[in-house]
């Protein structure tokens, strides 16, 4: 089972970091919401599929290994989310902001 929630992940000089604020539905946990936003702009989807044991999906998956209040916000968090660089097309900023913000809002 895969997990997008890993707080004892160390990030490497090669990560792609990005952070995200989120709300979580009441009832979830914020790292649970976390996870879910480095699932969907990853390697995650939100049904189970036949390719899923075709790739070492935990090579490279995003993950959420920090979440923090936002100071002055209820219920409002930072999900720290670090993507390996090899995640995405060599030279391709198009490729990354599709795949970390299109996937994520869209």
């Amino acid at each position: 089972k895969l997990t997008y929630y890993t707080p004892e992940y160390q990030t490497k000089d090669t990560d792609i970091l990005a952070l995200f604020r989120v709300t979580p539905q009441p009832g979830v946990p914020p790292e649970e919401s976390g996870a879910a936003v480095a699932a969907e702009s990853s390697t995650g989807t939100w049904t189970t599929v036949w390719t899923d044991g075709l790739t070492s999906l935990d090579r490279y998956k995003g993950r959420c290994y920090r979440i923090e209040r936002v100071v002055g916000e209820k219920d409002q968090y930072i999900a720290y989310v670090p993507y390996p660089l090899y995640l995405f097309e060599e030279g391709s900023v198009t490729n990354m902001f599709t795949s970390i913000v299109g996937n994520v809002f869209g």
